[in-house]
């Protein structure tokens, strides 16, 4: 790993998501949350530019970068407004969606994992979450982003990358799927013991996904 780092000096400018990571966590203003992912997309950009053609799945990342901050606004902003809060989590769901699709570009399902997340999101759908939602659209929403999470991170499981790179990948997806999940026992059970981990869990994914992407060196599929 060390040696990998070495070799590609962009590895080195991670240090800014990392700052500004710092930086927001510890209340310096919703500028440097927002600047986590922005600097991350730079990073990519950077890391890709003399081949961003033939690397065309890396804007399915990017994507899922800026619909991260379009959810970030609104979740910050909502208030008490359902609205507010529903079209920051539609957002993610996009986000999702985007690191779902690149996930199967490079890769597969990983079916065992599928099954294992199913079981244990499904079980904490039905028994702890749906008894808390009072609201019937905002339950079927919590559901499909549920769902979509576990492809994801089983996609994740299966992606087609160079080891550091594999795993890097799976742990920025494993990283959202654990900060949405303190966020569903903060918003819906009133749970708040958990909630010094839901912005760590948030940055280091970011920060893991440009890794994962920074370290790639197979052969980019067409898309």
């Amino acid at each position: 790993m060390i040696s990998t780092i070495k070799k590609n000096p962009i590895y080195f400018m991670l240090i800014v998501p990392i700052l500004f990571s710092l930086l927001a966590y510890t209340g310096y203003g919703f500028e440097f949350q927002l600047a986590v992912p922005a600097s991350c997309i730079m990073i990519i950009a950077l890391a890709y530019r003399q081949r961003m053609r033939a690397s065309a799945d890396i804007f399915y990342i990017i994507g899922a970068f800026v619909f991260s901050m379009g959810g970030d606004w609104f979740l910050v902003n909502k208030g008490d407004s359902f609205m507010m809060f529903a079209a920051g989590i539609g957002l993610y769901f996009f986000a999702h969606l985007c690191y779902l699709i690149f996930a199967l570009i490079n890769g597969k399902i990983h079916k065992v994992s599928l099954i294992g997340l199913l079981v244990i999101y499904l079980a904490f759908y039905v028994f702890i979450l749906y008894p808390a939602i009072d609201e019937k659209i905002l339950s079927v929403f919590s559901l499909v982003y549920l769902l979509i999470s576990c492809v994801s991170v089983a996609a994740a499981a299966g992606i087609s990358l160079n080891k550091p790179s594999k795993w890097a990948y799976l742990a920025g997806i494993i990283f959202i799927l654990l900060s949405d999940t303190i966020i569903a026992f903060k918003e819906f059970l009133a749970y708040d013991e958990l909630n010094f981990l839901i912005l760590p869990t948030y940055y280091a994914a970011h920060i893991c996904i440009t890794f994962a992407l920074v370290g790639r060196t197979k052969k980019v599929p067409a898309v």
